[in-house]
């Protein structure tokens, strides 16, 4: 039984006549802007449903009613459990049903039976009298509780059937309901429960609290939702959105619960507590997760994490559909950004990608509804001998109707400069509005639903080695990440942000070291900076985008600094950090960068020891890593992308000769030197089915770019329309 979607616009409806009108009201508790609605308190036996309501209903100063004692005990005129013996498991649910759908009240705080969700009659009944709110307990708490209680039968529990496999077979019921999740912590007390219940509800009822801004706002601005900055993606004064507030901290007992969930499980309690329920139903997002990493990842852990050697570990990033990172912000991004299209325009996404991103965004948009992709198009620049001919094959293998990869004769800074400018330029955007019903967007990293997805990951990272028995919670790690454009970087810090002990996180370029030079100087300076091709491609960036976050962040917000640096760096090709600031940033991050010769060295060798064969990508974060870290903690290597993407480029650094030109046969050959990892099946299967495909070619001149993009909307909306 799925619950029928709330669009955006509903939502904003809801938001104006609630959250706004009872938040900025004179209120001053959670009762009074609750506006008569109930709490409805959710969760498994055991849980501590009625302790908890009890306490949040006289916190608040409002009834408390359990289901058990004061409805079905007062309606059948007999205990529960003797009902349960007296009809058995199938009917007492549906008597049980029948009685909740007889039920009314307002202004309560109710604790619901565990087994209530189960009728879906009945839930749907009290789920119109108010919100409805899911205590998510750590099962070993609840099973010592009903072990404390002598309870010796759930609901519903046949013969055989252990307390374990009742719960985990309950949870989908509970998670189809719910309107808020409360992850508790292990070993939690009713009284902290409680105090979380109200926080959440508190959170449901004030939506304005939650909202965006600028990197560059000075000032106060309009009110920005996360609904709006998906569809957005570039503030218009051309700053980068982040949240106003920045990002709530989880607790340590509440980490300890993620250690032992998968990859899907984890993903749905983060994004929650980034995502505001009014903008995405949980049950919406959860719908959206299990699509995403559900069956398209090739490893059950998504991304699992191995030891290479000693204390150093590698992060698999690269196990999705399109063999990179970029795959797992981008197999739910556009389930997010259809969610929050508004019904009456076309979009054209514009990406700008050093590789890897087109790929990614090809598959993950291509994988839309078809209700969705006919109201979406995307149109894809690469730099024509800037990527890899493996990651060329892939991209123009993924074009089809609505989504086309076109190469430039320049670099990606130009693709992406560009691609800004689209944005920046009010007579282009209101022209393709105006005369083809378009607007544009992004899926670059300067999306934050594109960024945002990727915290995700590096959480879990850091769970998975205490899953493993590597370290324990709290203990430090340090992430060395691949970073050209700074987003995966960027989504590492605010995983630090959130509770993950991450110590530093290091940055590691290539020749084109911008990056790095700047965290060790504090000057950006592209002035006499040429961009030079290299072997791992995808960091082949001068002009970093969410540096600008970056900045922002460790300002502490201020717009106007950000705003002055990045004009600079636009007109001048430069600008310096204050040295106080300077301080700051590196309490966060630490930086270097290594040469071609050393990257390939990194691979043979590691390829020597191990067997395992490292991308050109995960080469340069090794180098970088030998020689930044100290050796007090352990340290994780972001591997981004599969070796095959590069195979010309790791032959060479297993100085292997006679090497086949055609990219499958690459592929083979590497399979048979690789002892770890294993092949990327769905890359191989890419080019066999799709080698050798044509695709378009433009000169490096901003003026043929828009010409593109005005033949893609054509292509993409009027012909449809006309047919």
């Amino acid at each position: 039984m799925a619950l029928l979607r709330s669009r955006p616009l509903a939502q904003r409806a809801f938001r104006c006549s609630l959250a706004l009108k009872s938040w900025l009201s004179t209120h001053t508790s959670t009762a009074g802007y609750l506006k008569g609605k109930n709490i409805l308190i959710m969760g498994a036996p055991g849980a501590g449903k009625t302790t908890v309501g009890r306490i949040v209903a006289h916190k608040l100063g409002l009834p408390a009613v359990d289901v058990d004692d004061d409805v079905l005990e007062t309606t059948w005129k007999m205990p529960v459990a003797a009902k349960l013996a007296a009809v058995g498991g199938e009917r007492f649910l549906q008597e049980e049903g029948q009685v909740l759908c007889n039920f009314s009240a307002s202004g309560c705080v109710v604790s619901l039976t565990g087994s209530n969700p189960l009728h879906p009659e009945a839930m749907r009944h009290v789920k119109q009298s108010g919100t409805v709110v899911y205590l998510d307990v750590d099962g070993g708490d609840i099973l010592q509780r009903l072990h404390r209680m002598k309870v010796d039968r759930i609901v519903g529990q046949e013969a055989g059937q252990s307390f374990s496999d009742i719960l985990k077979y309950r949870k989908q019921f509970y998670e189809q309901w719910l309107d808020i999740r409360v992850l508790c912590g292990r070993g939690d007390t009713p009284e902290e429960m409680a105090e979380k219940v109200l926080q959440a509800v508190e959170r449901f009822y004030n939506l304005t609290a939650e909202t965006f801004v600028s990197t560059r706002a000075d000032g106060e601005e309009r009110k920005t939702y996360f609904s709006d900055v998906v569809v957005e993606g570039l503030a218009p004064d051309g700053g980068l959105y982040v949240p106003k507030n920045g990002f709530s901290k989880i607790a340590p007992r509440e980490w300890l619960r993620l250690v032992d969930m998968s990859y899907p499980e984890r993903a749905l309690v983060l994004l929650e507590k980034c995502i505001h329920p009014l903008e995405v139903s949980a049950v919406d997002l959860r719908e959206m997760v299990s699509k995403a990493y559900g069956s398209s990842f090739s490893n059950e852990d998504v991304v699992p994490v191995k030891r290479l050697m000693d204390d150093m570990y590698i992060q698999e990033l690269f196990h999705g559909p399109t063999a990179s990172f970029k795959d797992l912000a981008l197999q739910l991004m556009p389930q997010l950004f259809a969610y929050c299209l508004p019904p009456m325009c076309n979009y054209l996404i514009l990406v700008a990608t050093s590789g890897d991103t087109g790929s990614a965004v090809l598959s993950g948009f291509g994988r839309l509804r078809d209700e969705d992709r006919r109201k979406t198009a995307v149109l894809v620049f690469f730099p024509e001998d800037g990527v890899s001919r493996i990651q060329k094959l892939q991209m123009t293998s993924l074009s089809r109707s609505h989504a086309k990869a076109v190469s430039v004769r320049s670099d990606f800074d130009f693709c992406q400069r560009s691609i800004k400018r689209m944005f920046g330029e009010a007579g282009l955007t209101g022209h393709l509005a105006v005369e083809f019903g378009t607007v544009l967007s992004t899926a670059n990293s300067i999306n934050w639903a594109r960024l945002l997805p990727q915290v995700v990951y590096h959480s879990a990272t850091y769970l998975n080695l205490c899953r493993s028995g590597a370290i324990q919670f709290g203990d430090p790690v340090d992430l060395c990440i691949p970073t050209g454009n700074f987003g995966n970087a960027m989504s590492a810090v605010y995983a630090k942000q959130m509770g993950v002990p991450i110590r530093k996180v290091i940055c590691a370029s290539n020749c084109n070291r911008a990056v790095s030079d700047f965290i060790n100087t504090g000057e950006y300076d592209l002035r006499e900076r040429r961009l030079m091709p290299s072997c791992s491609p995808a960091i082949d960036i001068l002009k970093s985008s969410n540096l600008e976050r970056f900045v922002h962040h460790v300002s502490g917000g201020d717009g106007a600094l950000v705003k002055d640096m990045f004009s600079s760096l636009d007109a001048r090709r430069r600008f310096t950090l204050p040295d106080s600031l300077l301080g700051r940033m590196r309490r966060d991050v630490r930086a270097g960068w290594c040469s071609e010769q050393d990257c390939l060295a990194a691979i043979y060798h590691v390829h020597a020891r191990s067997g395992y064969i490292l991308d050109t990508h995960a080469a340069v974060a090794k180098v970088v890593a030998d020689r930044q870290r100290d050796r007090t903690c352990p340290v994780v290597i972001s591997a981004t992308a599969h070796y095959g993407k590069f195979a010309p480029a790791v032959f060479e650094a297993l100085r292997v000769e006679n090497i086949p030109d055609n990219p499958l046969e690459q592929l083979k050959r590497l399979d048979f030197a690789a002892s770890k990892p294993e092949k990327h099946q769905k890359l191989m299967e890419c080019l066999k089915n799709r080698n050798g495909r044509e695709h378009a070619v433009c000169e490096a001149d901003y003026s043929v770019l828009v010409e593109h993009v005005e033949a893609m909307i054509e292509e993409s909306f009027l012909k449809v329309m006309e047919t």
